[in-house]
């Protein structure tokens, strides 16, 4: 079985997902890593702490390329004999090449176990059973950097491994909800993901240094890019929260363009952001999240070029336009983990 969108009703899937009612199929796979030097291995490459990664504990971390832009998330967790890393099915098997490329004389092994799980999300935790990884947003970990100085909505999210020959009893025993309903409390706690990112996308943009870059740790690929635009400059784009026009009864698509409305009801003269994601929203309405040049007024009207007409937005702040280490950052009291 496959993830679905719905399973009919998204809204009332929505309130049973929200309410804890609920778990989410969805597309994702497992990568096993072993040996005695994986912790060190993974810490060397990848943006987060994992030298002190300890069993039982999750991790959130970014694969960077040269200029600092994002390339991979991976959501990690550790049992004491291996690190788990989960990620979109569709890449497993080139993060594997790309893996075993890395591994030089390191004391590593490489495994894809996605046959052997079912990965479920849900964003209450459950009774009786215990989360695989346990996503740190919006908490702020320690050695990270929150750029916004507040969050969205509740969001408590965790991703359950279930054997595969376990995950239909499993979804019947909680309830099921399709991957719409998911994608609407995503957004409505302005949690980024892999839907944000595109070839240009610094984790600075969308408030990812909250949760997966450790900003004193060893060198790892990106590293240089991402402390000189957090210690010297700012993000060229930041991600906003959209509050979309919904009396057109008609949602925008990911990769529409943003125009600002100017004071003569005209638009600007050049497109100034992207959307990003979208959905319709179980109390919230139509909301959506798009990157938008540093520059754009933060009490700009918007409008969303889309194929069905333009669609009437408002702008949220996520990333505040003078973003960065000398702007002064929020620095709320839940942290997790241990200094490097």
């Amino acid at each position: 079985m496959t993830a679905k969108a719905h399973f009919g009703n998204p809204m009332i899937e929505q309130r049973n997902l929200a309410r804890g009612k609920a778990v989410v199929r969805l597309d994702l796979g497992v990568i096993r890593v072993a040996g005695v030097d994986r912790l060190e291995w993974l810490h060397s490459m990848l943006t987060s702490d994992f030298k002190n990664l300890k069993p039982g504990q999750s991790r959130e971390a970014l694969l960077l390329n040269v200029q600092g832009h994002v390339e991979q998330v991976f959501h990690a967790f550790d049992d004491g004999e291996a690190t788990s890393l989960i990620v979109p099915l569709d890449r497993v098997d080139a993060l594997l090449k790309w893996l075993d490329r890395m591994m030089f004389r390191s004391k590593v092994e490489i495994a894809d176990v996605s046959e052997q799980w079912a990965v479920f999300g849900s964003v209450a935790e459950l009774e009786g059973v215990e989360a695989s990884w346990v996503d740190p947003w919006p908490n702020l970990v320690l050695g990270g950097a929150r750029y916004s100085t507040k969050v969205g909505a509740d969001w408590s999210y965790r991703e359950y491994l279930v054997p595969i020959e376990e995950a239909e009893k499993f979804a019947a025993a909680h309830g099921e909800a399709g991957t719409d309903a998911l994608e609407a409390l995503r957004i409505a706690a302005w949690r980024p993901s892999l839907h944000e990112v595109d070839e240009r996308t610094m984790p600075h943009e969308v408030d990812w240094m909250t949760t997966a870059v450790h900003l004193s740790k060893g060198c790892y690929r990106g590293q240089e890019a991402v402390a000189k635009t957090h210690n010297l400059g700012h993000p060229p784009r930041r991600l906003v929260f959209l509050h979309l026009d919904g009396s057109e009864h008609s949602l925008p698509n990911r990769g529409d363009e943003v125009w600002v409305l100017q004071a003569d009801g005209s638009r600007s003269e050049r497109a100034r952001g992207v959307v990003t994601s979208v959905a319709q929203h179980y109390e919230q309405g139509p909301i959506g999240l798009a990157l938008v040049q540093r520059g754009v007024p933060t009490e700009a009207e918007l409008v969303i070029v889309s194929e069905l007409g333009d669609i009437a937005a408002s702008a949220e702040v996520i990333v505040p336009q003078d973003s960065g280490k000398a702007a002064g950052l929020a620095r709320p009291n839940l942290l997790m983990g241990k200094r490097v």
